[in-house]
C-alpha cells in the first residue's frame, strides 16, 4: 500500500528572512523587538538567520510585535511567470508596434508591455494619456522620441523615462526599436 501522507521535512521552513524584512520595513531594531516580545536580542537574531526553531509561543510573540499573522510566515510568494511565447497580444493604440502583455492577466498593481516597434511607427498625431498613476518607458534597443505638451525627449537603448500617467504624450520611432512600457497600476484595475 502506498503512503499518501507527505513525510515530515528534516528542516523547518525558512521564516527568518520574512521576519527580518518585516522588522526592517518598520525600522525596528533587534533590541526593540526583543524587549517587546520578552525575548533576548541574540535569540531574535538567531531566529532571523534560521539558526534556531522558535517555539510557537515565541513565534507568536515576535509576530505580534511585528504585526504579522503566523500564516503570513508560511505563505508561498505570489509570483507568476509569463513566457514570452504565451504573452497575449494587446494594442495600446498607435501604429507599427506589436505589443505583448508580459505580466499576468490578473495582476492589477502593475502592467508591463513589451513592444517591438517598426521604423516609422508612432503613437498617433494627438497626445494621449493612459489611465494609470505612473508610466515608465525603457528602451531595449533602437530609439524612441517622446513628445509631451511642452517638451520632447529622445531616448536611446538603455534609457528610461518615468512620468505621470495623466501627462499627455505620444511617441515616434525613427528606427526599428524595442521597448518596455510599465504602467502602475494596470490601467484596467480601477485603482487610479
Amino acid at each position: 500500500m502506498r503512503n499518501v501522507n507527505p513525510a515530515a521535512s528534516d528542516s523547518p521552513p525558512p521564516i527568518g528572512a520574512k521576519l527580518r524584512a518585516a522588522r526592517q520595513a518598520q525600522h525596528l531594531t533587534l533590541d526593540v523587538v526583543a524587549k517587546q516580545a520578552n525575548l533576548t536580542k541574540g535569540y531574535i537574531s538567531r531566529v532571523e538567520r534560521d539558526d534556531t526553531s522558535p517555539s510557537v509561543a515565541s513565534l507568536m510573540s515576535i509576530c505580534q510585535v511585528l504585526g504579522l499573522s503566523l500564516g503570513q510566515l508560511f505563505e508561498e510568494p505570489d509570483s507568476a511567470i509569463v513566457r514570452f511565447d504565451d504573452a497575449p497580444l494587446i494594442n495600446l493604440g498607435g501604429t507599427g508596434a506589436v505589443e505583448h502583455m508580459v505580466t499576468p492577466r490578473g495582476q492589477s498593481q502593475v502592467q508591463v508591455i513589451h513592444s517591438e516597434i517598426a521604423s516609422g511607427a508612432h503613437g498617433g498625431e494627438n497626445l494621449y494619456t493612459i489611465n494609470c498613476k505612473v508610466e515608465s518607458l525603457h528602451i531595449i534597443r533602437g530609439e524612441l522620441r517622446i513628445r509631451f505638451a511642452a517638451s520632447s525627449e529622445v531616448l536611446y537603448a538603455g534609457d528610461t523615462i518615468t512620468f505621470p500617467g495623466n501627462e499627455p504624450h505620444s511617441w515616434w520611432a525613427p528606427v526599428e526599436s524595442a521597448a518596455l512600457w510599465v504602467l502602475v497600476p494596470a490601467p484596467w484595475s480601477g485603482l487610479v
